[in-house]
């Protein structure tokens, strides 16, 4: 025997629809109250300035430690300017990975490069 719906399951139903709705309400609330994540700027003049001297300080410190170690062992070796030379170049070679890898560091972090003065 088939049951004829009753008033309470159309009730349950209006009562389930309003209650999407408030739901639906309050999560666009929650959302317009929600921080945005903030997008990093362009970087400025000082920051762009540090980077390139960090860049210069890093190529010269390989030219320098290789240098010194290749020195050290043409001393110990009695090699005199062979294993200066080759490390000198290993020392060049790491300068400039360190240095590339601060550039590709600065693609990420920096946001539109900025055009205009800071004074604007």
């Amino acid at each position: 025997m088939a049951e004829k719906p009753q008033s309470g399951d159309r009730q349950g139903a209006e009562d389930r629809s309003a209650d999407a709705e408030r739901l639906r309400s309050l999560e666009e609330r929650i959302a317009a109250l929600t921080p945005k994540p903030r997008v990093p700027g362009p970087m400025g003049k000082y920051e762009q300035a540090n980077l390139a001297w960090r860049m210069v300080i890093e190529l010269v410190t390989g030219l320098g430690l290789g240098g010194v170690l290749g020195y050290g062992l043409d001393y110990l070796l009695g090699t005199m300017p062979l294993m200066m030379i080759v490390f000198i170049f290993l020392g060049l070679a790491a300068g400039i990975k360190t240095m590339m890898r601060t550039a590709s560091e600065l693609d990420r972090k920096s946001g539109e490069s900025p055009d205009r003065d800071e004074r604007d």
